[in-house]
């Protein structure tokens, strides 16, 4: 049986967010609302619950490695059970958490050539753990295809993952922001080979294409951006100048919007992951919290547990 574990369920800065004194964050702090602190996104993957793969390194890693001990088996005086990492993207906060990995084995990296070349240049991760565990790369394609052939990774071979190039953004210091590349970003389509059970995990979706309608109907859950609730909500409230289809994001609310693609979905599981610290769903009595539930899309939460 395949395992998932949310390590992390908020978007950039988490929530609350150290800054921030939205209404969420503030609520939050003074006891005024009913929500959870979130740190920020990452999902481990195991068949056996003693070898994980982390896709995304958030950094919050520390704490999430605290806070879930089954990644720390205890084998050995120096042990983990990250057996390796599998990158959506090179945004910040998907890939600082490799520099608190620091101390271990040289650390198997799974990401596509954009993002390498992000985290060897823009972004010089890679120089910088050269020094310390070392990277080794293993290149993904970016597939426009959901039945296109499953990556392999050593030590897992009952669980195959098919990366699939979506719409989002790069990150701001990548120099493909403004000129989009295939596999600046991807979804990850993974099944559980002994039983045919699949998850969909795109926390970063901007549009829902064809190949990505396709992967969402062929999975048994669906685990997808969160981040927004209305695409002017960052405006409205002071925090940035960008809508959320700017900043790479579909949000939740209007006819075209994530609920109405999850709606078209049918019966299968929904969450939804990377939430901003802005995002009304966040407050567990809010109207926006009760129009998912009556739509049946949860709201992923840090230490989740999903077996397929």
């Amino acid at each position: 049986m395949m395992k998932i574990l949310v390590l992390g369920s908020a978007a950039g800065g988490g929530f609350p967010q150290w800054n921030c004194n939205c209404p969420n964050c503030a609520g939050i702090r003074e006891g005024g609302i009913q929500a959870r602190a979130r740190t920020q996104s990452s999902i481990a993957v195991s068949s056996d619950g003693i070898d994980w793969v982390l896709i995304n390194a958030s950094p919050d890693i520390l704490y999430q490695l605290r806070a879930n001990p089954a990644l720390q088996p205890g084998r050995s005086v120096r042990d983990t059970g990250i057996r390796a990492v599998m990158l959506m993207d090179a945004q910040i906060d998907h890939v600082t958490g490799l520099l608190m990995l620091r101390e271990g084995q040289p650390l198997p990296l799974y990401c596509t050539a954009s993002v390498w070349n992000d985290l060897s240049h823009s972004l010089p991760l890679a120089k910088v753990l050269s020094h310390y565990c070392g990277l080794l790369w293993h290149p993904l394609p970016a597939h426009g295809n959901a039945h296109a052939p499953c990556v392999r990774i050593p030590g897992f071979d009952n669980i195959g993952f098919t990366p699939l190039s979506l719409k989002s953004k790069a990150p701001p210091y990548s120099p493909h922001r403004d000129q989009p590349q295939a596999d600046d970003n991807i979804g990850l389509l993974i099944e559980d080979r002994s039983t045919g059970k699949k998850i969909f995990y795109a926390p970063g979706l901007a549009e829902i294409e064809p190949h990505i309608d396709q992967a969402m109907r062929m999975a048994d859950c669906v685990m997808v951006d969160g981040t927004l609730w209305a695409d002017d909500e960052m405006i409205r409230l002071g925090l940035s100048g960008k809508t959320a289809s700017q900043m790479g994001h579909l949000p939740q609310s209007g006819p075209d919007g994530m609920i109405a693609a999850l709606d078209a979905l049918g019966s299968r599981r929904k969450i939804l992951i990377h939430i901003n610290n802005s995002n009304p769903i966040l407050n567990e009595k809010s109207e926006e919290a009760a129009i998912l539930e009556s739509h049946g899309i949860e709201l992923a939460f840090d230490g989740m547990e999903i077996s397929l």
